[in-house]
């Protein structure tokens, strides 16, 4: 269905007219395919995955007139083959690649912006600050969606101030996942977020008031405050977060955790060195947890503590990024991450590193690799991608 809806559609956009740049059309469509092959070699397994997947997604915005808009997007994923555990078929031979097949209303909504004030109310993709607490988990090919309402208020040019409550999350295992919990959970949580920003220095402040009511062990409330800076150009930047997590709500735990992260970095001549200690605290019954965060973007891409283990969690990082060739069109990572528990022992290592190519605006290939080696939690694990991702947007009259 989708094959022949995204054809159906690209066939139309050599007879859509052309809208000025600085002019928003007042309908025009979206698109995101993405094609990606992925392997995993998990040594608590006999048998390596293997996915190869296209995930497509279709969207049509309306601009009303007055500063109103509506939004409206479908997604869907198709597979070749079923060497992997989608969460979805059952395969549980195989290791995990969350990427099942399926297609779904991925976001729809209506929006109201003004001067200083906007609102959004219905399905939506949410992003807070850098995505450690609040994110879409856009590595997946399904996406983390809200059912929410959100707001934004800009007092002045430095300030925004936001709001959002939550009233059910749509997670990336997908409406067929075989675990009820992994398809959608259902909320009642409040998110608030006060950011200011002078120069290239920013500061936030938050409050994530989250209540699960399908699984009530997964409800806390977290305060926080998060200052980062970096140069113009070359030289030292910055980031210092600290935060402090308990129960909340409906959860039956009773726990008191503290999160901090210490990255100073270094640009010279266009490459990025970091050094990281990012502490997710834990005493041994629980642990400080996000479950609502872009989980792959942290504590290495092998994803072996998107749950933090009742330990706690100590990721002491170093990493360089960079990009080279004709106008800086190869970008390139290379990280290396020391896991050792808040209370208790070493968990182990991993190494990670990527390649990604921008051929044009649009369009951008990356090839991206993790290794995890276990020294006392999990499994050795390594996990290599490959994909092409291409992005654009038309106007329809």
């Amino acid at each position: 269905m989708y094959t022949r809806l995204a054809t159906a559609c690209l066939l139309a956009l050599a007879s859509a007219p052309a809208w000025p740049a600085d002019t928003p059309a007042p309908l025009q469509l979206e698109w995101d395919a993405r094609v990606r092959h992925e392997q995993v070699d998990n040594d608590a397994f006999a048998r390596d995955a293997r996915a190869d997947t296209l995930r497509l997604r279709l969207g049509v915005r309306a601009q009303f007139g007055a500063g109103f808009s509506g939004y409206l997007e479908g997604a869907g994923v198709v597979a070749s083959g079923g060497h992997y555990n989608s969460g979805a078929n059952g395969h549980t031979q195989y290791p995990a690649i969350t990427d099942p097949k399926g297609s779904e209303l991925n976001q729809a909504y209506l929006a109201g912006q003004g001067s200083t004030f906007g609102v959004i109310a219905g399905r939506q993709r949410l992003l807070f600050d850098n995505q450690r607490w609040v994110g879409n988990v856009g590595w997946r090919q399904h996406e983390q969606t809200f059912d929410a309402v959100a707001l934004q208020w800009q007092p002045a040019a430095d300030w925004t101030v936001r709001y959002a409550w939550l009233d059910r999350v749509h997670r990336v295992a997908g409406r067929d996942a075989l675990v009820p919990a992994a398809r959608e959970r259902k909320l009642d949580t409040h998110l608030f977020n006060a950011g200011f920003k002078h120069g290239m220095q920013q500061w936030s402040g938050y409050a994530y008031l989250h209540e699960d009511r399908d699984v009530a062990s997964a409800s806390s409330a977290t305060y926080g405050l998060r200052w980062s800076g970096k140069p113009a150009a070359d030289g030292f930047g910055w980031t210092l977060e600290a935060a402090h997590q308990a129960d909340y709500a409906n959860n039956p735990d009773r726990f008191s955790h503290a999160y901090w992260l210490i990255e100073p970095a270094w640009t010279l001549h266009g490459i990025t060195g970091r050094l990281g200690w990012e502490h997710l605290g834990g005493n041994g019954r629980h642990a400080l947890q996000t479950p609502l965060a872009t989980l792959h973007a942290f504590n290495g891409w092998d994803d072996a503590f998107t749950v933090t283990p009742a330990g706690g969690l100590d990721d002491r990082y170093a990493a360089l990024n960079g990009t080279f060739g004709p106008q800086a069109r190869l970008g390139w990572t290379l990280a290396w991450h020391d896991f050792h528990a808040d209370r208790g022992g070493r968990y182990g290592s991993e190494w990670d590193g990527s390649l990604g190519y921008a051929f044009s605006p649009a369009l951008n290939g990356l090839l991206k690799l993790a290794n995890y080696h276990a020294e006392g939690f999990g499994r050795d694990d390594t996990k290599l991608w490959l994909q092409v991702e291409w992005k654009g947007v038309q106007a329809l009259r």
